[in-house]
């Protein structure tokens, strides 16, 4: 799998990039909320990707935040909804909205968003509304390795999010695991043995 790229930016044409990595052109397709913060032409960037492998073809996804590309692979989750529309959402709305917008229930604002009708989005908001606080916040900033939560705790909920615990489980695990001094792999560790106990 492809989880990251940093290259120099060769074409930017919507929706498509074409990423130079030491001589390999790597061509992705990203959201508009990536496309509007890409550097110029010329100058490097660094994308954390999504591989996607199809019985006919195959895919680059690139984001420049963490959040996104959670958002674009949970939406997927959701029954009938693919790439295209989770590349919709994120060309429509922001990480935070989205996640909003699914908490409160506001159909009338999801059916907005191009592609999503008033089906899928009484859908989207019974399937996402337990698993919308794992897409985090979507402005924080990248480092080389993607989004880096600003401490332990916050590093172990991520984490334990994405191994499929829900939300006010993983603050009850966290909270009962962390201890002064603890790094995030402590955390993780401990959380675990407790939810398997």
């Amino acid at each position: 799998m492809i989880g990251r790229l940093k290259g120099i930016l060769v074409t930017k044409q919507p929706p498509w990039l074409l990423v130079d990595v030491n001589g390999v052109g790597y061509e992705l397709e990203v959201p508009m909320s990536t496309f509007y913060d890409l550097p110029d032409v010329g100058r490097e960037v660094t994308l954390v990707t999504h591989y996607a492998v199809k019985e006919d073809a195959v895919a680059l996804y690139g984001f420049l935040r963490e959040a996104e590309r959670s958002l674009f692979r949970g939406v997927q989750k959701v029954s009938g909804i693919g790439a295209k529309i989770a590349l919709a959402v994120l060309s429509g709305v922001s990480v935070d909205d989205f996640a909003r917008f699914v908490q409160t229930g506001d159909h009338a604002a999801l059916t907005r968003i191009p592609g999503i009708g008033k089906k899928t989005a009484e859908r989207m908001v019974l399937e996402l509304r337990d698993r919308v606080d794992g897409f985090g916040s979507g402005g924080a900033p990248m480092t080389a390795f993607g989004e880096v939560p600003k401490d332990p705790v916050a590093e172990a909920s991520v984490a334990l999010q994405s191994l499929g615990y829900k939300p006010a489980e993983v603050t009850r695990l966290v909270k009962d695991a962390h201890a002064a001094g603890d790094t995030a792999e402590d955390i993780i560790r401990k959380a675990l043995k407790a939810a398997l106990r």
